[in-house]
């Protein structure tokens, strides 16, 4: 799906910068936690329920660790099993983690135009960098910007702020791809044009992501004739 298709028919060519979300946008990795429940759960011998799921979904990492251990009554403490799911998500991102179809093709065609690629991330490096090596767009990109670096979240505009100066163009010179409302609605309030990218971990959201993104895009087949409105 696209939007707003004739607001930015050659627009891009105008712009210098693209800002990429890794988690959701480029890389097919929302399920990563869902999954690394299952193998930790399985490898103690415990049966995966979704109700398990569904409860630390919403929890930050201590809280799930801690429900974990009253729950299955594990000796360890909730640092001993925060460590072992950083250690099992280092190797996702290491080794399996994919890209979305059509993703890698549509940041090696921007980085081959001269578009200025950077990446907006809530991932720490030692998780996105061998990914994005293993991947092979690592060298497509100019800066990063993690979430750790900057006060507020993504419904703010300072990562995308921080990753335009990196690329040292102005926010009107670059577009953001995102895949939550949280982020299009923080890029847009710091003057990026936004354009929305499908995940089915936000699918709830995507109606609205439609109506405040400058273009939404259910995949990345035919991306880049959208974004160049080369159709």
């Amino acid at each position: 799906m696209d939007k707003r298709r004739d607001l930015f028919k050659g627009g891009m060519k105008q712009l210098s910068g693209a800002i990429f979300d890794l988690d959701g946008t480029l890389l097919d990795s929302m399920k990563l936690w869902e999954q690394i429940d299952i193998d930790f759960l399985t490898g103690r011998g415990i049966v995966p329920t979704p109700d398990y799921t569904a409860a630390v979904t919403a929890m930050d990492s201590r809280s799930a660790a801690e429900y974990t251990i009253r729950r299955y009554g594990f000796s360890d403490t909730p640092e001993m099993l925060m460590a072992e799911w950083t250690q099992m998500c280092r190797e996702a991102y290491r080794s399996t983690v994919p890209l979305k179809p059509g993703a890698g093709e549509l940041v090696r065609s921007l980085f081959a135009r001269g578009i200025r690629i950077a990446a907006a991330t809530a991932l720490s490096p030692e998780l996105f960098e061998p990914a994005l090596r293993r991947l092979g767009i690592a060298d497509c990109f100019s800066a990063y910007a993690c979430c750790g670096e900057v006060p507020r979240g993504k419904g703010f505009p300072d990562i995308y702020l921080l990753a335009a100066g990196r690329l040292r163009l102005p926010p009107e010179q670059c577009m953001v791809f995102e895949d939550i409302l949280t982020g299009v609605r923080g890029a847009k309030s710091g003057g990026f044009s936004v354009c929305g990218v499908f995940d089915e971990a936000s699918a709830q959201d995507w109606p609205q992501i439609c109506a405040e993104a400058d273009l939404a895009l259910g995949s990345f087949s035919r991306a880049e004739q959208i974004i160049f409105g080369e159709e």
